[in-house]
Order: structure tokens, then C-alpha cells, then sequence
């Protein structure tokens, strides 16, 4: 079909070529003949009507030159009121079959070509095309003809296209109407395109997006019209949360000198200093211990089972985080010059804060502007009799294995994401017999399926038994020993256990900040525009609790954005930036990765090519027998650009911030090769992966040439 529509479109133009029918639409040979077209027209005026109609939307439509020519002979034929309707809609129909057209032949082409380029500007032309178009269609110095090819690759609605083209060209096309009644007079095009005029449309095109703006305040007002302003405010800023997020937007307003109130229920530092990131790391440290201890004899040491007090352990961690708590403190905070409150903090309109201390006592607090940093806390099925059994999640293990004397002996774990994987591999180590369910085909569901089966094997040659495709359906307790009831492939087993660990993901905390009585709109998370503006502009959400990562270092980042648009966004907003999101799972091998993977690639029609380099052949990992895992780089096709990059090495954390940098800074493969590594470290091996990067793309040809070369010179 595309062929012959490209064989349509080429006879089509060749007959235009040999007729030389484009010599006719010019000024001159237009004004030479007008007096025939003028005795056509009153012989028969609907034929002729219907003629000029046709030809001038096959002109617009093969984007031919002299649409111009044609506008102004519609002017001089048929008057400005007839002539107008006329090439208003000719002209609309034309480029309209002229967008079909791109859209047909080229737009899969390009889309998959550029996917990632094309990422943002699609995500704009979704939202906002119209408006765009339009502003283009009003400003006849942009090429009417690329506009309509060049929109014809966008997502645009066809219809959307179609009706503001109507309206858009609808003042430039009644200029160049209006002139052409005044034919006789005009010696150039020049003559209606003064500079005068080329101004005024300019302005014309500016006015949407002034319009735009005043609509924007508008539509600030009227969310805000149920509401009463304060004439003054008490702060500029209150955070409500002080986990990642939450510290950093504070810290961001203290430090450019605005008066900044954070308010915290629980405990400074949120989830990650006393539930997540510090005291998991801490748990898996100590585990890599036992499991080195354990795997002595690679090292040519006698290999011995730890022996070790599980509280003590707890106890370390603990000891860990009180380590860091001096870094997320009232105190640190305070000497920031920040305004640090204890208490449970609830939206009472746009500007006011209530805030609920301990004893009961309540303050309202005025703000200009509030980031919502709540955060997020795991998410706990309603399974048939889980309250009946001893569960924990990544928050509640710390305080309930604190109590222990041992380690758990049967541990079941639900979830084979990250914190399901690290907290199984860890308790392993530490003696626990393990099993580890997961609903989907592979761990860590959102890597490749190769790199879901590396861990999968590493784990199950440590003793874990892991279940894929399965799924806890209901637990029971006799009193004597919890059992779970678990199905795989349509069959039915029973568990025992000593505790379960549900690791089925996190959910946002929404409920009790009053966002349901804003009518704040949340779908799992708070929704947010690309500056992390909430329904109501002075309100923002950062963090897990706005999504789309729940991640502590994109909690940080998103905090940027959202403090700058609190405080200065009058001035100037800054849209969040997701490009180049670091990830990494700390189970050994570590995974880690950033930007696109196989799976995200071909799920998004991105074309790629892979190369990888196996860490078996790096010298510091033989040197440290651990040569076990994997650099596995994603480029565009034929070029060293970085897709993405996954990492499968002990450290692989501590490897992958070279590819963020190069990836955050558009540079390739070549420069990373290019770059001195020190020997032997681990990060050589990002430079050997670079270096099988360029040995698939070796110029061949040049290479035998050299060859040769080399031959001669011997001779």
C-alpha cells in the first residue's frame, strides 16, 4: 500500500514537472491571464469554483510551491467573501491529506528510529498539540507545508489537526485574499508580506501563549476561589514528611534563605535511616561476613561456620543507624536554619497547616507554598488468616527480630522484587532455612530475564528454595506451627514457618493530611504535573509518595525541583527530570543498573544492539574470586550511544555512576574507553565492555587495507 502511494505521489509530481504546470502558478503568469480565468468563471461559475477548489488542494496536498499565488487568485476570481470560504477550506483539506501522507509513509519509520528523542516532544504534542499548531498556523513565517509534514510524524489527532488548521490559517489566508482583490496592483509577494505585517503576526503568534498564561492564572483562581487567602504568611515553605525528600527540600530552603517549617510524627530521616536503605545494608554486611567466613577456603583459608549472637547483630544495626540518625537530625536541621516540629501535620486549606503534637495540642501555621514528602510504607495483602500468623515487613522486622535469640529457623518470604531477594540471601547466610515466593516468571521482575535468572541461580546454589510462579493463598495457625498454603502450576503445597516477611512492595502514605478534603486527586500515588505541582499550584508532592520511583536518591532529586518551583516558580519552573534514574539491588552480585534494558527497549520499539563483557574475565575479580557476573551495555544501532547499561559484579553499585555520568553528560562508548582506568580495579571492567563495543564495530574494510599496508612495508 505504501508503494503504491509513493508511486501515486511520484506520477503525480512528474506530470507537474512535464506539463510545467508549476510555471503557471506565478504572480506573473497568474496576473497575464487573468482575463481568461475571469471570462471562465462567469461562464461557469460552480465548475470553475470546483476546479480551483480541486487544484488548489492537490497543490497543498504534494506540497508544491505557489499556494500563495493561488490564495491571491482566489481573491481576484471570486471576491474576498467566496474566495475566502473557498481556499479557507481547500487549503485546511490539503494540508490535512499532506499530514495523512507524512503520517503514512514515515511515522512508524521515525518513531521507532528516534523513540527516545522523540520521548518528551511526544509526551508535549499529546498534551498540548493543538495549542502548539495553532500558534504555528498563525505565523506565516514558518513554512505552512514542513508544518504540516512535520506534525504528520507526531501523535497529533487527526481531527485536532484538521480543526485547527481550519481556525489557524483562517487570518493569514483572508490577508492574502484580501490582496488578491487588489491584484492588479501587486508587482511581488513582497508587497503583502511587509515587514510591518510579518510583525503583526508574529505578535498574533505570541498571543496564544500570553492568552495561555492568563488562562493559567484563571484557572489558579478559580481552585483557589472556594478559599480564603491569609494577608500574610508565617513561612515560606512547610514540608510535611522528613524522610530523603522531605531534609533535602528544607535544607534547599534554608540555604537560600527562606523561612522553612518541617514537620515529622515519627522519627527524622523517614523510612530509609530507620527502616529501609541503613539498616538493611547494614543486615547484608554482616550476613557477606558469615557467607566469607563460610567460603573461606577460596581464599585459601580454613573455611569455618560463624558463630555470632543474632542480638547482637540487631544490636549493630541499631548501632548503625544511631550512627547516621546525627545527620537527619532536629538538631542538624535546626542549625540549617530550619524550622524542625514534632507532631502529625494536616492541610487545612491551599495555606494553612494544623499541627498536632503528642499531648494533644494544636497549632495552625500559614505558608506560602507546601511540599507533601509523606513517603510510603510497605503494602500488606488481605490474605485469609495472615493476621493469624507472625508476619513482618521491612519495617517491622527490626524492632520484632530484635527480640530473638537466633535467627528465624523456617523464613518465608513473599516477593522476589529487591527487598525480597536481599532480606532472603541475607537471612540465609545467617542461618535461616529460606524459601522464597514469587508470583511472576523471574526475580527482580523488572530486569531482563537473563539477569532474573542469574540471581535466581545464585540464590538457589546458596540454599534458598525459590519459587516462581507461585503464590501465597492463605496462611493458618494451629497454635503450634504457622503453615501457608502456596500454589504453583495449579497444584497446591503447605509451607511451614516460623515468620513470614511480606516484600510485595510499598504504597503511599495519602490518608490524614487532608488531601481527600483539597480535593487533591491520588491514584496510588499523588498525582503531580511535570514540575510536581498538585491540583493546587502552591502544593507540591516529592518522594515515594508522588512516584514514579521509590527510590531514595530520586526522592533527593525530585526535592530539588519541587522546593526551586515552591519558592521561585512565579519566576521560573523547572520541569523533573527522569532521563538518567541509577537503581541497584544489593544482593551479591549486586545488580545495578540505569536507563533502558532489553525488556523496556523492545516493550517501547526502541531498536538497539547489545554487547556484553563477563566479569570472569576481569583480573581484580579472578584476583578476588568473585568472577562471577556481567557488563551488559544497550547503544543505538551502529553508534556508541549509551541506552542503558545493567551490571551484575560484586561492587556493580560502585561501577555503574561512570555510565550515569556518561550517559547524564551524552557521551559514548568511545569515551569511555578512551578514559584511563587504574589497574586492576572493578571499573576496568566498564573500559573492557566499551573495548567489545568497538571490536564488533571495527571498520573491516580499513583493517584489510591496513593489513596490507603492513604487507608492503615488509617487502
Amino acid at each position: 500500500m505504501k508503494k503504491a502511494l509513493v508511486a501515486l505521489i511520484i506520477i503525480a509530481l512528474g506530470a507537474v514537472a512535464l506539463t510545467q504546470f508549476h510555471h503557471l502558478l506565478t504572480l506573473e503568469s497568474i496576473k497575464a491571464n487573468l482575463d481568461q480565468f475571469q471570462q471562465w468563471r462567469d461562464a461557469s461559475p460552480l465548475l470553475v469554483s470546483l476546479a480551483f477548489f480541486t487544484i488548489y488542494v492537490l497543490v497543498t496536498a504534494l506540497s508544491l510551491p505557489g499556494a500563495a499565488v493561488l490564495t491571491l487568485a482566489g481573491g481576484a476570481l471570486f471576491g474576498l467573501a467566496w474566495g475566502l470560504v473557498l481556499i479557507s477550506f481547500a487549503s485546511t483539506l490539503g494540508a490535512t491529506l499532506a499530514f495523512l501522507f507524512s503520517r503514512f509513509l514515515f511515522q512508524d519509520w521515525v518513531q521507532t528510529r528516534f523513540s527516545q528523542r522523540l520521548e518528551t516532544i511526544n509526551e508535549g504534542v499529546k498534551r498540548d498539540g493543538g495549542f502548539y499548531l495553532f500558534t504555528l498556523r498563525l505565523v506565516p513565517v514558518f513554512p505552512f507545508f514542513l508544518i504540516n509534514l512535520l506534525m504528520g510524524l507526531t501523535p497529533i489527532k487527526t481531527w485536532t489537526f484538521y480543526w485547527v488548521s481550519q481556525v489557524g490559517m483562517f487570518i493569514g489566508t483572508a490577508v492574502y485574499v484580501n490582496a488578491g482583490t487588489q491584484l492588479a496592483q501587486l508587482d511581488s509577494l513582497q508587497g503583502i508580506l511587509s515587514p510591518s505585517l510579518l510583525l503583526s503576526f508574529v505578535l498574533l503568534g505570541i498571543f496564544p501563549w500570553v492568552a495561555k498564561t492568563i488562562l493559567n492564572v484563571i484557572k489558579a483562581r478559580r481552585v483557589y476561589q472556594q478559599y480564603t487567602r491569609p494577608k500574610h504568611y508565617d513561612r515560606n515553605l512547610i514540608v510535611i514528611g522528613a524522610g530523603a525528600a522531605g531534609l533535602v527540600s528544607a535544607y534547599i530552603a534554608a540555604t537560600v534563605k527562606a523561612k522553612v517549617t518541617l514537620i515529622e510524627q515519627h522519627k527524622m530521616g523517614g523510612d530509609c535511616l530507620n527502616y529501609g536503605c541503613v539498616p538493611s545494608k547494614a543486615l547484608i554486611k554482616s550476613a557477606h561476613v558469615a557467607a566469607q567466613m563460610k567460603d573461606a577456603e577460596k581464599y585459601g583459608l580454613d573455611a569455618q561456620t560463624a558463630t555470632f549472637s543474632f542480638k547482637k547483630v540487631m544490636a549493630r544495626i541499631q548501632k548503625v543507624i544511631a550512627d547516621i540518625e546525627p545527620h537527619d537530625s532536629v538538631e542538624r536541621y535546626s542549625g540549617f536554619g530550619v524550622d524542625v516540629r514534632q507532631g502529625h501535620a494536616k492541610m487545612i486549606d491551599p495555606w494553612t497547616v494544623e499541627l498536632t503534637q503528642d499531648n494533644g495540642d494544636t497549632e495552625r501555621l500559614t505558608t506560602r507554598s507546601i511540599i507533601i514528602a509523606t513517603g510510603a510504607s510497605p503494602f500488606v495483602p488481605e490474605i485469609e488468616g495472615i493476621q493469624d500468623v507472625p508476619h513482618v515487613t521491612s519495617d517491622t522486622l527490626w524492632h520484632t527480630f530484635a527480640e530473638l535469640d537466633t535467627p528465624p529457623k523456617n523464613l518465608l518470604v513473599m516477593g522476589g522484587g529487591p527487598i525480597g531477594c536481599e532480606l532472603a540471601q541475607a537471612f540465609n547466610r545467617l542461618g535461616s532455612q529460606v524459601t522464597l515466593v514469587e508470583r511472576g516468571e523471574q526475580l527482580l521482575g523488572r530486569e531482563d530475564r537473563d539477569i532474573g535468572d542469574r540471581v535466581t541461580k545464585r540464590l538457589t546454589s546458596e540454599g534458598i528454595d525459590v519459587r516462581l510462579h507461585s503464590e501465597v493463598v492463605a496462611f493458618a495457625n494451629d497454635g503450634n506451627q504457622p503453615t501457608a498454603r502456596v500454589t504453583q502450576h495449579d497444584e497446591t503445597h503447605s509451607l511451614e514457618f516460623d515468620y513470614v516477611i511480606v516484600a510485595l512492595g510499598r504504597a503511599a502514605r495519602l490518608k490524614g493530611f487532608g488531601l481527600e478534603e483539597l480535593g487533591i486527586e491520588t491514584n496510588r500515588t499523588i498525582e503531580t504535573n511535570d514540575y510536581l505541582e498538585t491540583l493546587l499550584p502552591n502544593i507540591f508532592a516529592a518522594g515515594d509518595v508522588a512516584g514514579p520511583y521509590q527510590l531514595t536518591h530520586v526522592a533527593a532529586h525530585q526535592a530539588w525541583y519541587a522546593s526551586v518551583n515552591a519558592l521561585f516558580g512565579h519566576l521560573k519552573r523547572f520541569k523533573a527530570d527522569y532521563r538518567v534514574i541509577p537503581a541497584v539491588t544489593f544482593v551479591e552480585p549486586q545488580v545495578a543498573r540505569v536507563g533502558l534494558n532489553e525488556r523496556e527497549a523492545t516493550a517501547q520499539n526502541i531498536e538497539y544492539e547489545v554487547v556484553e563483557y563477563d566479569i570472569s574475565d576481569l583480573d581484580r575479580a579472578i584476583a578476588e574470586s568473585s568472577a562471577d557476573g556481567v557488563v551488559k551495555i544497550l547503544t543505538t544501532p551502529k553508534k556508541d550511544r549509551i541506552l542503558g547499561v545493567t551490571i551484575v559484579s560484586e561492587n556493580a553499585g560502585e561501577m555503574l555512576p561512570e555510565f550515569v555520568l556518561a550517559m547524564k553528560h551524552n557521551l559514548g562508548l568511545n569515551k569511555v574507553l578512551g578514559t584511563i582506568h587504574a589497574y586492576p580495579t572493578w571499573a576496568e571492567a566498564n573500559k573492557y565492555a566499551a573495548g567489545e563495543w568497538k571490536k564488533a564495530h571495527a571498520p573491516e574494510f580499513a583493517l584489510r587495507i591496513l593489513e596490507k599496508y603492513h604487507t608492503w612495508r615488509r617487502s
